[in-house]
This record gives C-alpha cells, structure tokens and sequence, in this order.
C-alpha cells in the first residue's frame, strides 16, 4: 500500500468513527434520505423524539426502515414512561413514572413495569432508551428532574435504579442510567443554563453515586453524563467535558466498562458556554463515546458539522485519534449486542397489560373523605412544562374523569388565575383543583388556600411532588402526571363525588 493510500484509509477510518459516534435525531415519521445516506457512511445510532412517532406501527416501519441501510443501528428514545414519555407522546404514558415506582417501593413491581415497556420499545424497533433517571431528589425545589427521580432517599433510589435496568434489559432494550454524577441537588435546569452542585466529596458518595454503583452492578448498558458543575470533583468542567469525571471517577473509580452518553448537546448549559462543537470534541476527549444531539437540532448540516469537528481534532492532535476509534468501538459492541439480544419474553399477558394503572393505583396517598354528591369542575393549575417533559404531552385528571362521570366540565388555568375565576366557572359543582409541584409555585398556594377557605368540600389532586400538607375535603398525591396516575385519581374522585 502506498503512504498515499495508507493516508486516504486513516482518514476514512477517522470520518467513520466520527460519524459512529454521534447520536443524532430528524425531522418527521419517516427517514428522511440524508440521515439513511449517513448511516450507509458509518452513522451507527439515531435518537428518536416525539416529533418522529405517530403510532405504533408507524414507529415499527420507521426503525424497519432504518435497519434497512444497517441491521445493527442503535435506535435511541427518551421513554422514562410517566411524565417523559416519547411513544405516547399525545395521549399520556401508559405507565407511571419514577416517583410513583419508588412512592409504591416494590422493586419486582419497578422491574415488571420496565420490562413490560421495554418490550413494547422492543416490538417498535427501539433498542436503546435513555433511562432510567438514577438522579436522587435531594433538592425538593429542583426544577428538572422531581417526579422522574425515585425519590430523596438514596438506597431507595439505589434498589429501583438496579430493578429498572434488570427489567428493560431483560425485554432486550439496552438502558442508559442518567444522569451521572447525580442531577439531584441542582436548583437550574440545565436545558438553560449550567447547574452547579457544592457539596464534598463524602456526600457525593454517599447519596449521589449510590444508585449508579448499583445500576453498574446491575449490568447497565450505558450511562448518560449531567452537564453539571461539580467543583468536589472538577472546579472547572461540567462532568460531560470532564476527564476527572467520566474516565477518572466513573471508569476507573466506579469500574464501568459500558458506553458513555452525553446528554443534549444542544442543551444551553454546553451550547451556551462551550458551543456544540468544541464541546462535542470535549466530550469525547474526557471520556464519553456517544455525542447526543438532536432534540433541538435535528438536521443534516448539525452532524456533518460535528462530524467534521472530530475529525479536524485528531488531525490536529487535540483529540487522539485512539480515543476516537475507542469511543467508537463501545457504540459498536452496544449495537452488536442489541442484535445478539434474546428478549425475556414473559407468559404474563394480562397481567402485563394492566400492569401500568396497577402501579399507579398503588402508589396513589389519599387523604380526608368524600366532598358533597355534585358534579365536578375540574380546575388544571398549569404551570410552564420544563423541557425533558415537554408541553405536547396532555395531563391530568379531567378526561378520565369525564369518561367516568359523562358531563364533567373542566378548563385550564395559567399563572394569575385566582380562586375568584375558578369559583364562578365552577358554580354549584365540586371543584376538583389539579396542581403540579405546588410548592415550587407561590401563585397556586395562593388559589389552592383561597379555593380551600372559600369550598371547604373542594378536592385537591397533586401531580407533581407532593410537599405541601394535604388540603380540602380529599387530597390525592399521584406522585406522577402519567396519563394512567390521572385515571387512577379520577377513580377515586369519581367514587367521592357519587358516594361509590
């Protein structure tokens, strides 16, 4: 072979781990010809979003379609089931989230729950979701991650952690435990700026590197990185850029031998502050061997661009080209090891099935007794969705209570509503107020007390982390905003209101 043409080679060889490394997403339902071109070119994974799926069997075609240019593609989803749900994105998860797994606190229920989603990811095509969230809610004012933590107790969060990745794995669904080093403790979303968490080194591992000890010993596929400042551990790099982080701590302390996922790129916390690009190159330098990118930025110029930024560093030595084909090489085995797969293919049909409102009824706490026999006007405080939920997602109790009690009337209100406006909508019926994380937002405190002072009767329904102390004639905390946790409170509303 000549220098020549041992040059062209290297060079292919870079353009494709480069490209096996990104994990990007698209525009619509079906692929568009650019992303199939790429995955011919040496593209190894695909992250799909709501915005790619419209059912089932479309889902099913589209990973079909996919698998055409390469059997072995990893296709990704952000599917944590309860409030991030990317498979029922327009009606509402089928099964409930963290908070209401670890409020139940039955880990063969937690493991059943991710097995049986997993195998429905499994029957669309999916072979790589990105959960479960290991992230211990030790901040109750945490804007990001709240109902998709477990919950504030560490070893809690450690058992559901390791009985989720067993139950998705065990469907054939690779699990990607999040958010490492823990997103728990933070006060900012880091979809908009960069978090940070000051806490020593003691405290990190006792609380938040437990439950990902136990998702590695669980045998999880892969772990996603927090684009998180954690000066105990690095004063200057957030743990996705960080070398101390991800190959120190989490390779060699932790012992961890499966890939390593960013999260969104495009995410402000790097996008504002380092660029996607020079962050991409960070990334993979520090130890990370997957690049996530797309729930933002979901085109063909995005990848080459990245693609291209990783290949000019090893060309000009600040990214060893070593570390590249490393990096590429886990994305490769995780690809080959999700086509070797044999799913667990459990006899439990029925129970599977139902499996989801089971969870959701038994993690419901319901306090007081049954207001006055009137019909309900439901009252939806809405707050702003944060952007891992999304705001496309409808939640709720209003249309299953309505299926239950024909004649249900209900609207949404937004912050500045007041009591006053709710009353005189509601008239004479139970006003049922629905709330989401109403300790992190003073103005529905506000509503709930001046609805409570001016109803007594009235029935209030808490969706997101119940930290106030109950109030009205019936309290019902769902620890979840998962279509199927709004069934399970309106059955229970529905049986105060009718005396059932």
């Amino acid at each position: 072979m000549t220098v020549l043409a041992h040059r062209a080679t290297a060079s292919d060889e870079v353009t494709r781990d480069a490209l096996a490394v990104l994990q990007p997403g698209f525009e619509g339902t079906t692929a568009p010809a650019w992303l199939l071109r790429r995955i011919g070119e040496g593209l190894t994974s695909v992250g799909l979003f709501g915005r790619n799926i419209a059912s089932p069997e479309q889902l099913a075609a589209l990973t079909a379609q996919l698998r055409a240019e390469r059997d072995d593609v990893l296709v990704a989803i952000d599917e944590e089931g309860g409030d991030v749900t990317r498979l029922e994105v327009r009606g509402g998860s089928s099964f409930p989230g963290n908070l209401a797994l670890g409020a139940v606190d039955d880990t063969r229920l937690t493991r059943d729950v991710a097995h049986e989603l997993g195998r429905r990811l499994a029957e669309c095509g999916v072979n790589l979701n990105w959960a479960p969230s290991a992230d211990v809610n030790s901040n109750p004012d945490n804007p990001v991650i709240g109902v998709r933590s477990f919950g504030a107790d560490t070893h809690l969060a450690a058992r559901h952690t390791a009985a989720y990745v067993e139950g998705l794995q065990a469907a054939g669904v690779a699990a990607c435990t999040k958010h490492f080093p823990g997103h728990g403790d933070t006060n900012v979303d880091s979809h908009h700026a960069l978090p940070r968490i000051d806490v020593d080194l003691d405290t990190l591992s006792a609380r938040e590197l437990v439950p990902f000890r136990a998702a590695i010993e669980a045998g999880t596929k892969a772990v996603m990185s927090a684009h998180i400042l954690v000066p105990a551990l690095d004063p200057t790099r957030p743990a996705t850029l960080s070398p101390q982080i991800l190959t120190g701590l989490l390779r060699k302390e932790l012992g961890y031998e499966g890939l390593i996922v960013t999260d969104g790129m495009e995410m402000n916390a790097i996008a504002g502050t380092y660029g996607i690009e020079r962050g991409s190159v960070l990334a993979i330098a520090a130890g990370a061997d997957a690049i996530c990118v797309g729930g933002g930025l979901a085109d063909e110029d995005t990848v080459l661009r990245l693609r291209d930024a990783l290949v000019a560093a090893v060309r000009e030595g600040t990214l060893p080209q070593e570390r590249l084909a490393d990096a590429a090489a886990r994305v490769r085995a995780l690809a080959a090891w999700t086509r070797a797969a044999r799913p667990d293919v459990r006899p439990e049909g029925s129970r599977a099935s139902g499996i989801g409102l089971t969870a959701a009824r038994r993690a419901l706490v319901v306090t007081g007794s049954a207001p006055a026999p009137t019909g309900p006007y439901v009252a939806t405080l809405t707050p702003v969705a944060n952007i891992a939920v999304g705001d496309e997602t409808p939640w709720g109790p209003a249309a299953e209570l309505a299926e239950l009690l024909p004649g249900t009337a209900s609207d949404l209100y937004p912050q500045g509503a007041t009591a006053g406006e709710i009353l005189a909508a509601a008239g004479e019926r139970t006003v049922v107020a629905v709330v989401r994380d109403a300790h992190r937002h003073p103005w529905m405190t506000e509503v709930l007390d001046d609805l409570v002072e001016a109803r007594p009767e009235t029935v209030v329904v808490e969706m997101g982390l119940p930290r106030a102390e109950p109030r009205g004639a019936l309290h019902i905390a769902t620890h979840g905003a998962a279509r199927v946790c709004g069934r399970a409170a309106a059955e229970v509303v529905a049986g105060a209101v009718t005396g059932v």
